[in-house]
């Protein structure tokens, strides 16, 4: 692997790695959105500090750190993009300063697909918030978008992104397993219900 490679994947490990949600709910004077909630650090539990302004700025900047690591990568070492795009989702997923206890991915997937496949992006991203809004479970809109993602690439003929895409699905996936476990046993609470505080 050449240094060009290795340099792309720590980038985006690096702005990966950084918890938007827990930084911007300390900064605020929410504390530590990891003692609430589910204890995770993305928007939907950011939003269960009761504060929607948080909850969009931290689903925005998990989206566009993937986005800029891609960017920054493709200007500093063309050809490197695929390389950034995995650093910055499993820097998301697992980050080091977290114990590698990190997001569920749905938004930095999100950015990710920006600057590589913006009608998979476009797409993804339609599914997601029209599921949050009718449905109200995010996990559901969270989980049906990432598997949206190769098999939109692959009906528009993007072969050569298909494993990578696949790999980051199963990989949203597998941070959802919780959520999957509630959802089977119907406790999964809705975006705004009184369960959310405390699942």
């Amino acid at each position: 692997m050449s240094i060009e490679l290795l340099l792309a994947l720590a980038l985006g490990y690096l702005l990966g790695s950084i918890p938007f949600g827990l930084v911007l709910t300390r900064l605020a004077g929410k504390g530590d959105v990891r003692d609430i909630g589910s204890g995770n650090i993305g928007a939907t539990n950011v939003l269960r500090t009761g504060s929607k302004v948080l909850a969009a700025a931290t689903l925005i900047l998990d989206c566009l750190k993937a986005t800029a690591a891609i960017l920054i990568a493709r200007a500093l070492w063309p050809g490197t993009e695929n390389f950034a795009a995995t650093g910055a989702l499993v820097g998301h997923l697992y980050p080091a300063w977290l114990r590698f206890k990190g997001g569920k991915g749905v938004a930095t997937f999100l950015g990710v697909l920006i600057p590589l496949v913006p009608v998979v992006a476009i797409i993804y991203a339609a599914i997601w918030f029209t599921l949050l809004l009718t449905v109200r479970i995010s996990s559901v809109a969270g989980m049906t978008a990432a598997v949206s993602a190769p098999i939109t690439a692959a009906v528009l003929g993007e072969r050569t992104l298909l494993p990578m895409l696949l790999g980051f699905a199963v990989l949203v996936l597998w941070k959802h397993r919780e959520n999957i476990l509630r959802l089977r046993k119907g406790t999964e609470p809705r975006i705004g219900s009184k369960t959310s505080s405390t699942a």
